[in-house]
């Protein structure tokens, strides 16, 4: 006896734009919930963020402010950044329920699990960054200062090359979830891949060396994480892709 296809939650075009209003109304009142505390401890969150930097300047340096609003723009701009990163979870989880319907019970099964792995690799990224990248970055930079030089860093230029910097180490350790969603979607065999590793290493090494400052100790930091990444999303791949739903298998025999 074989089983009746699946069906799909139907609804009309105005019922869908107003269950996704409702989810980002949700997300925005979610990420202003942790936005209060956030700015309320505006400085503390700055002190926190340049602490890799203080840490490697020479005794009696400072961070500096350029600007005139700069002392208090700059932390309540950390604090909006630092509000949705604590509301990810909240505003990921809203967009989830608005796209599940829509998905085959297979396609959610796996889906779950790379959308929390997602979220944790993200946060990994930043704090990979935070606490191994920046420490060995900054010492480099401050060691190579020439004689003369006062390293005096602005706060507004040092938020945006943190956040920068965030961005990339997180985006960075998205790779296994990228390496699996384009094995299970059928767009790339795991041989594939397997066949291309130097490639892919050699596109690694460019990308980090565009992505970071211009550093050899820098541009390692983010290529061999990226790598090994790449090579656990291989191993991810490869077991998943033994479980995968009957719609990608006939999408990927189409192809």
């Amino acid at each position: 006896m074989s089983e009746e296809p699946e069906k799909l939650a139907e609804g009309t075009l105005i019922s869908h734009l107003l269950e996704l209003r409702d989810r980002l109304l949700r997300a925005l009142v979610a990420v202003g919930i942790a936005f209060m505390p956030c700015v309320y401890y505006s400085n503390d969150l700055f002190t926190f963020v340049s602490q890799p930097l203080l840490a490697k300047l020479p005794q009696g340096s400072n961070l500096i402010a350029t600007g005139v609003m700069s002392p208090f723009t700059t932390p309540f701009k950390l604090s909006f950044f630092a509000a949705l990163m604590i509301a990810i979870p909240y505003v990921i989880y809203q967009l989830w329920s608005f796209v599940a319907p829509g998905l085959y019970r297979n396609e959610r099964r796996f889906a779950v699990p790379l959308l929390l792995s997602s979220i944790l690799l993200f946060y990994v990224g930043i704090a990979f960054a935070y606490y191994f990248v920046f420490p060995v970055m900054f010492e480099f930079f401050a060691h190579t200062t020439p004689k003369g030089v006062a390293m005096m860093t602005d706060i507004n230029n040092y938020l945006d090359f943190v956040l920068t910097m965030f961005f990339c180490f997180g985006l960075a350790f998205e790779v296994p979830v990228a390496v699996v969603l384009l094995v299970l979607m059928g767009i790339v065999r795991v041989e594939k891949l397997t066949a291309n590793r130097g490639y892919v290493l050699v596109g690694i090494f460019i990308l980090a060396a565009l992505l970071t400052p211009p550093d050899a100790i820098s541009q390692c930091s983010l290529a061999i994480p990226m790598y090994l990444l790449y090579e656990g999303g291989i191993i991810m791949a490869r077991l998943m892709s033994r479980h995968r739903s009957p719609q990608t298998e006939a999408k990927t025999g189409e192809g």
